[in-house]
């Protein structure tokens, strides 16, 4: 690779780094230059809908900016959510409160501000989540739906770019939490788990993506890395994308009445 293109890409690359920020959870930055989460064996939302019944009391907890909430159309008067982001937390603030949603602040999962058995459902995306907590404010025959970000997530990328970061939240396998509700009380009735690809088709993309996720990619620049950057530059010049490795997995859990 010759010094001008080399140049050329560093300046590309940094100026992602610049502007690497997202409002709620929006990705639509680098949409038609990555993919990823295309190919799940389950449908969160359909998921969701089959046990949502217009009259149940939902709560969404750690909601970002409340995108997939209000998706689902579920009556106001019955919907409270939660987040944590104080940036999301303002954008919640001005997006939920005034259609009459129950928002309020919360950025610990062991100390959900509602009432025991207020929730006939609870819902909670790649949001943080305590199954003690989750079984206090639901009713009895309450459900808990989540899906979560595992713990393998995305190595494979990290350690082409940061290969000596250890994994940050090893907990999260769909053994160790599935026991978890079971302990709290829960009956699970569903329980998936699924590695999938996650594919890259510039690398400005994956760094906008890697600033973004930084608990992921902990002290991850364009500086710190860019020798590493210009070998996975190189793999899409030869194949036409980088490929990683996606980890999620999917609980759903019965208050035991």
């Amino acid at each position: 690779m010759d010094k001008m293109r080399i140049n050329e890409l560093r300046k590309e690359w940094e100026a992602e780094e610049k502007i690497a920020h997202i409002r709620g959870w929006d990705f639509s930055h680098i949409n038609d230059r990555y993919e990823e989460e295309n190919d799940l064996p389950w449908d969160y939302e359909k998921i969701v809908k089959k046990y949502l019944l217009p009259d149940m009391k939902m709560l969404d907890f750690d909601t970002g900016g409340g995108e997939f909430l209000l998706s689902l159309g579920h009556p106001y008067e019955n919907t409270a959510a939660t987040e944590g982001y104080a940036p999301n937390v303002k954008l919640c603030e001005e997006r939920l409160n005034p259609r009459g949603i129950d928002f309020r602040a919360c950025d610990d999962a062991s100390k959900i501000p509602f009432a025991d058995s207020s929730f006939d459902i609870m819902i909670n995306r790649h949001g943080d989540f305590d199954p003690v907590e989750a079984f206090r404010v639901l009713k009895p025959e309450g459900v808990f739906i989540t899906e979560q970000v595992g713990a393998r997530n995305d190595r494979d990328l990290v350690e082409m770019v940061l290969p000596d970061v250890p994994v940050p939240f090893p907990e999260l396998e769909l053994s160790v939490q599935r026991k978890k509700f079971e302990d709290a009380g829960f009956e699970v009735i569903c329980a998936e788990e699924a590695l999938r690809p996650i594919k890259f088709y510039d690398i400005g993309a994956f760094v906008w993506f890697a600033r973004i996720i930084e608990w992921e990619f902990p002290g991850f620049s364009v500086e710190k890395c860019f020798g590493k950057l210009l070998k996975m530059q190189d793999v899409i010049d030869k194949k036409g994308l980088v490929e990683g490795t996606i980890h999620r997995y999917l609980i759903v859990a019965r208050k035991k009445g």
